[in-house]
Order: structure tokens, then C-alpha cells, then sequence
């Protein structure tokens, strides 16, 4: 195992704590025996501090072993959960101190009791070998936990943009044109913009852009509005003095969670920038006014700023739970291929308590009945009719059918630029309850169709015959009431034997 410093601080104090323990000694009593302070004692059980070699060999004379077994990276069986831990890349990688905790306080929960804590390690490393988790999927996650703390808002990056929005008198812009962003770029930031070499790599076609020695290479196929939106991400990395930071728009792999956040953090920047705070809330004020739906006037808005769909959703994530009080709110980005049956999900954020769907470890259809999924198909024979415009924007109050929950539902889809015959949706879901139903007029609107969903065909208890869009049988469904019934059926059994 390879050993850097914290590791070794962890694994020397849990080897002492260890060793103390087993010969019945208290920390005074270790004290009392190496001349060292019980505090100081303390700190090198927590992984806090490494002691000098002198100090070292007065511990190891202390508890009877050698200098060479008390600093040896090697442990006992009993410790095997501890190596195993300190070998895992998601232990490497994963931001502990955004949750206010480091690894060290994990290590004495093993140390605590180490059986019952290589049990536990191992039975999450099989649940992830299971549902093929990887590294990266970890910190995505650890990232979306993350948004959760803070309500998916951040105050010090709106500052940051309202801050170089006044400095270049963009305040009453809008939209930024892409021209003006490049000439910034280029000229306070340094870097030079050019096209990706498509037909000497066309393998790079789905990159929106890369990012290298200085240099932003864009696909030429990119809408204005995208290249305008890489331009001011590529002001915020620079602006916001991010320095780890992903080489492709497209991730191809994460090296750290500094990547993923500072990726984040830019991102966010740059949706800042495009579309300002009090100018957008100004207008979802109003629209949240109106008694009935507008899907024209929803997209009316999202043109005013030049806003992709999913630039403009993803904008509403970050303010409408802060300003308007609705926390409860869940984000989900699907993809899907024409002639295909299979939806991807690509992106996901939910804030609500309710368990929606969601893309790790689910090999499993999901409900063809929400928005997401439904608008997907209608956008594909819109293009394949050439009828009108491909964006679609449409709500839905979506029930669960095995729950009292009721979102409302706002999805826009539309083709994807840079991969042919591939669709993509939009959505915003909010709890319907009464905090929704202050801040939205329009929330019982009698022409907003509502639909019982479920998360996945195979967890849903509906017929053919109720549901025409089933793409799965109910295995699951079958599976948890045939336990139920033989549950039933013995706890029937137990009361006639009594």
C-alpha cells in the first residue's frame, strides 16, 4: 500500500489505541510509562500528530514491541478494514471536509469496533461492485450532496458575477453577445479561441470544447448561444482563480473532486452572467402570477436572455428554491435516440424527500408516463415531420401512485445540436403543496393534465390494461408482494399456535 503522511499519523494511531487496549492500559497509564502527556497521547491515537523517533522509542519500550513493529505500515487482521479503507480511491478523492468531517474520525469508528467495521466496508464496496459505482459517480454524487447543504445557491458566486457583469456595464445587457464574451476572454484573460480540427479528429465531434495551455478549442457546429455560455464558463475559471479544472466540456474521466467542483462553480458563474438574478425574478414574479399556464410566455422568457433550455432550467434550480420557498424541487435531464427504447438519464438533482428517478444502479425502465419521457417521443416526430419548432415545452402534475406526493411538472425538450438523431429533456418538478400553491397562481389550472406515475415499470403495480405505455413486467412489483403475502401468512400461522 502506497503511504503518505496523514495515512501514516492514522495508522500508527490506531495501532498505539490498539495496543494500549490490549494490554489493559489506560491513557494515563501509557503516560505514566512513556513520560509523554495524556493530551499529547490523545492526539496521536486520533491520527493528529506523529511523534519524533526519540518519542517513539519511549512508546514502543512502554508497550513491550520494537521501533520497527510500532511505525510499520503493516497491521494486525482485526486492522485489515483500516488498509482497506485507506486503499480506496473514493476515500482519496472524496471531499470530507465540505461535510465538516475528516478521515480520521471514520478510522476510530473502525477502531471502535474492527469486526464489525470490515463487515461494513466490505458489504459497501460489493454494493458498489454490484451496481458498477464508480470513483467518479461517488464524487458526482458527493457534488449533488453538496447542492442539497446549500439549496443548490450560492451567494458568493451571484456576487462574483453581478461584480464583473458591473465592471464590463453588462448590468442592463442582455443577452451577452457571444463576440463581446470572446473579446474578454482574449483580451483580459489571455486566451485564445479556436475551432476544434474536425476533420483531421473526428472523433472529438461530441466535444463542445477543449481547454489546453491557454487555448479554447469550440466545435464549430456549437449554437451561438452555447459558444457564448463556454466563453463566459471559461471567464469564471479564470475570474474565480480556479485552477483544477476538467480538459473537455464532455467529462472523460474525474481526477479529483476539485475538478468536479471548480467545473461547478464556473458553470454556475457563467449562468449567473447570462441570466441575472433580480432581472429573472422580476419576470417568474410576474409569470407566477398568471391563472393559467403559458407555455409561449415560459418560453418567451427563456429567449429574452438566449438561454438554452437547459441553461435556463438549470438557472431556475438555483434561484426558485431560495426566493419563492420551494426547497422541495427536483432537476432530471434525459436523453434519447430516435428509433431507440431505451432514456437515459444524464443528470439528476433532487431536493425533494421524495424518491424520483434517478440514474445509479437502477437497471430497470423507468416510467413512461412522466413528462421527461412522454415529450421525448413527441419531439422526435415533430423533426421527422420537419413540423414547426423542435422545442416543446409542456407541464404535468405528476401523482405516484404508491404515495400522497403530487409534483408539478416543467419540462422543454428539444434535438441536440452536436448528436444527430438524439432528443434531450428538460425538467423542473416542485412539490405540490401549499407553499407551491402560494407562490404559483396557475397551480390548479384545470388544463394541466394529471397523470399517476411510478419510478419504473418493473416497480409498478398497474395492468396492460391501466397502463398502455408499460415497457417492463413488474418483476419487482410481483416479487415485494409475494413477500408480503408470506408474511401475512405467517404471522397467521404464529397467532394459531400461541
Amino acid at each position: 500500500m502506497k503511504v503518505n503522511a496523514e495515512n501514516l499519523r492514522l495508522i500508527l494511531g490506531v495501532k498505539l489505541k490498539q495496543l494500549r487496549n490490549e494490554r489493559g492500559l489506560s491513557l494515563s497509564d501509557l503516560a505514566n510509562k512513556s513520560g509523554l502527556s495524556v493530551s499529547y497521547l490523545s492526539e496521536i491515537e486520533k491520527g493528529k500528530k506523529y511523534p519524533t523517533p526519540d518519542k517513539i522509542i519511549h512508546l514502543a519500550n512502554a508497550i513491550g514491541i520494537t521501533f520497527d513493529e510500532l511505525v510499520s505500515a503493516q497491521v494486525t487482521d482485526s486492522l485489515d478494514p483500516l488498509t482497506t479503507f485507506l486503499k480506496s480511491p473514493i476515500i482519496k478523492e472524496f471531499p470530507f471536509e465540505l461535510f465538516g468531517i475528516q478521515p480520521r474520525d471514520l478510522v476510530s469508528l473502525i477502531t471502535e469496533s474492527p469486526n464489525e467495521a470490515g463487515a461494513f466496508i466490505q458489504t459497501l464496496l460489493e454494493i458498489g461492485q454490484t451496481y458498477d459505482m464508480s470513483v467518479e459517480q461517488f464524487l458526482f454524487a458527493a457534488l449533488r450532496s453538496y447542492q442539497k447543504m446549500h439549496g443548490n445557491y450560492f451567494e458568493e458566486l451571484e456576487h462574483a458575477a453581478e461584480e464583473f457583469s458591473q465592471a464590463h456595464k453588462w448590468n442592463g445587457k442582455r443577452p451577452i453577445p457571444a463576440s463581446e464574451l470572446q473579446r474578454v476572454l482574449t483580451a483580459e484573460f489571455g486566451c485564445a479561441v479556436d475551432e476544434i480540427p474536425m476533420s483531421d479528429y473526428p472523433e472529438l465531434k461530441r466535444f463542445r470544447s477543449i481547454s489546453q495551455s491557454g487555448k479554447l478549442f469550440l466545435n464549430g457546429k456549437l449554437l451561438p448561444t452555447q459558444k457564448a455560455f463556454l466563453f463566459a464558463r471559461e471567464i469564471g475559471f479564470s475570474f474565480l482563480k480556479l485552477k483544477e479544472r476538467p480538459t473537455t466540456s464532455t467529462w472523460l474521466e474525474v481526477s479529483s473532486f476539485a475538478e468536479v467542483l471548480n467545473n461547478y462553480k464556473a458553470s454556475y458563474f457563467a449562468g449567473a452572467l447570462f441570466i441575472p438574478k433580480d432581472s429573472l425574478l422580476k419576470d417568474l414574479r410576474e409569470f407566477f402570477a398568471r391563472p393559467h399556464w403559458d407555455g409561449a410566455a415560459f418560453l418567451s422568457i427563456m429567449r429574452r436572455y438566449d438561454a438554452t433550455p437547459e441553461m435556463f432550467l438549470y438557472r431556475l434550480s438555483q434561484l426558485i428554491p431560495k426566493f419563492f420557498g420551494l426547497q422541495e424541487m427536483f432537476y432530471l435531464r434525459f436523453n434519447h435516440e430516435l428509433g431507440s427504447k431505451e432514456f437515459t438519464l444524464t443528470k439528476e438533482l433532487n431536493m425533494s424527500r421524495v424518491l424520483v428517478p434517478h440514474a445509479i444502479g437502477l437497471n430497470e425502465h423507468y416510467c413512461r408516463r412522466w413528462l421527461a419521457i412522454e415529450i421525448l417521443q413527441r419531439v422526435g416526430e415533430r423533426k421527422k415531420a420537419k413540423r414547426g419548432d423542435s422545442i416543446l415545452v409542456d407541464v404535468q402534475r405528476s401523482r405516484f401512485i404508491d404515495g400522497d406526493a403530487e409534483f408539478f411538472v416543467i419540462t422543454v425538450a428539444r434535438p441536440l445540436a452536436l448528436t444527430e438523431n438524439t432528443n434531450s429533456s428538460i425538467s423542473l418538478g416542485f412539490l405540490l403543496n401549499e407553499n407551491f400553491k402560494s407562490a404559483v397562481r396557475f397551480w390548479d389550472d384545470k388544463a394541466v393534465q394529471a397523470i399517476d406515475v411510478n419510478e419504473t415499470c418493473e416497480r409498478c403495480a398497474l395492468t396492460r390494461t391501466q397502463c398502455n405505455v408499460r415497457a417492463a413486467q413488474p418483476a419487482i412489483y410481483r416479487k415485494q408482494q409475494t413477500l408480503k403475502v408470506r408474511e401475512q401468512v405467517l404471522q397467521k400461522f404464529l397467532k394459531s399456535i400461541e
